[in-house]
């Protein structure tokens, strides 16, 4: 796929406009962003920080040169307001598992949101509602993706530098065990017994959970596989097995596994309802 990168900007020239845009989330990914701290103002003197309203009230229209999207659609209102922004945008990256997989509100996709409006709204009829929670990728093209709950910051500004200096960005498709094997991690499904995702999900985060002794719950989403190996799904019936057979988890419970941040992704979506009959 070709990628259409932001303009460069010449010398004298006006800065990259960036947008940061909202859909169904928690502002995680965007409190990320604001966390770059120094950062931050470093990347505000090379771009025009044009819309952002978790950072500034001065919003500017259109168009946008990169535009961040943090959320997922799961009202009709969000559908339409996707694709005006993709209209107007030259790179639209999105931002955390919300955006990139539809996050844990995708819950709702193997359930009924007409009863639970009855449940929970005392005039469920002014609920505008989708029956589904989908990444940004269902409805328009998306440039990157930047997965995680919430992003890492590190690799949000390494894309962002990449862009603005004309470069290619390089995002890695490698599971949490390799990072963990880099940093000389212990384990944790060997020698503590925990139901770890670190196999089957992609590398981003820098193996944090691992690190501190607990176990991946895939936040950054099903891996891609080696780049030798187009499209090589990872094994989650392999790991699956292992998580019923080597460390007795019941069926309910391995099907919680996969059914979680990221779950409504296919290789997770897949085998969690594939142990549904089970439960």
């Amino acid at each position: 796929m070709t990628i259409r990168r932001p303009r460069k900007p010449s010398p004298g020239a006006s800065r990259l406009r960036l947008g940061i845009f909202k859909f169904a989330s928690c502002d995680g990914c965007q409190l990320s962003i604001m966390n770059l701290e120094d950062d931050l103002l470093a990347l505000g003197q090379a771009l025009d920080l044009a819309y952002f309203p978790e950072a500034s009230s001065g919003m500017k229209d259109g168009p946008y040169d990169i535009a961040l999207v943090e959320g997922s659609i799961t009202t009709p209102g969000d559908a339409v307001r996707i694709l005006a922004l993709r209209e107007q945008t030259t790179t639209l990256i999105t931002i955390g598992a919300c955006a990139t997989a539809g996050g844990i509100q995708a819950l709702r996709n193997w359930a009924d949101v007409d009863a639970f409006k009855q449940v929970v709204y005392p005039s469920p009829q002014y609920i505008q509602s989708l029956s589904t929670s989908t990444p940004i990728s269902d409805h328009v093209r998306v440039d990157f993706e930047l997965w995680g709950c919430p992003i890492d910051k590190g690799q949000l500004l390494r894309v962002i530098t990449d862009l603005v200096a004309g470069v290619q960005p390089r995002l890695p498709a490698d599971s949490v065990c390799l990072e963990c094997k880099r940093r000389g991690n212990v384990c944790v499904i060997v020698a503590q017994g925990m139901p770890c995702l670190g196999p089957v999900t992609r590398t981003g985060c820098g193996a944090i959970c691992p690190s501190m002794g607990r176990d991946c719950y895939g936040c950054f989403g099903p891996v891609e596989g080696p780049a030798s190996i187009p499209a090589h799904p990872p094994n989650t019936r392999s790991l699956a097995r292992q998580f019923a057979e080597g460390l007795g988890l019941i069926p309910i419970e391995v099907l919680r596994r996969f059914r979680g941040i990221t779950g409504a992704m296919e290789p997770f979506k897949r085998e969690s309802d594939a142990w549904e009959h089970k439960t």
